[in-house]
């Protein structure tokens, strides 16, 4: 489980999965197979990159108070996806090992919004967890169509 000492370093770790994101979602559309996909991809690498910059604003403006108890017992664990991406990887893969991290990054963005008691990053956290369920059903809409029906 991963430990943090402060709040900085929760920031950091989240702007450091958003990042991991940008990555992830950049190589996907490159190598997607159809254009709205690519397009689809490009579009969430760019919406992660908005993710981050929120995160970094709310850490330079210096507004969010996490007791350090509470800190200690965010399970990281819990809101990571430890498969990575191959270059021999499926399309089917690639949408379930999407599927995969945007559920991880809702559940951790849910519970850092819980673990918060200043109600404008709570809603930012909140914002953000909604981002990503929403992200996790266009991947779960597009397995959907495209590997379901096929099979």
């Amino acid at each position: 489980m991963e430990k943090f000492k402060d709040v900085n370093d929760i920031l950091d770790y989240a702007m450091d999965r958003e990042q991991e994101a940008v990555d992830f979602y950049s190589n996907l559309a490159k190598k997607a197979r159809s254009e709205e996909m690519k397009a689809v991809f490009t579009e969430f690498a760019e919406e992660e990159i908005k993710h981050k910059i929120k995160i970094l604003k709310v850490k330079e403006e210096g507004i969010m108070t996490l007791s350090a108890e509470k800190v200690m017992d965010l399970q990281i664990s819990d809101y990571t996806v430890h498969k990575a991406p191959t270059p021999d990887m499926t399309y089917e893969e690639a949408l379930i090992l999407a599927m995969s991290k945007e559920k991880a990054a809702f559940k951790l963005y849910t519970n850092l919004a819980s673990k918060t008691e200043v109600p404008d990053v709570r809603e930012l956290f909140l914002s953000l967890a909604t981002e990503e369920s929403k992200h996790k059903l266009r991947f779960e809409i597009e397995y959907d169509e495209f590997v379901l029906r096929e099979n």
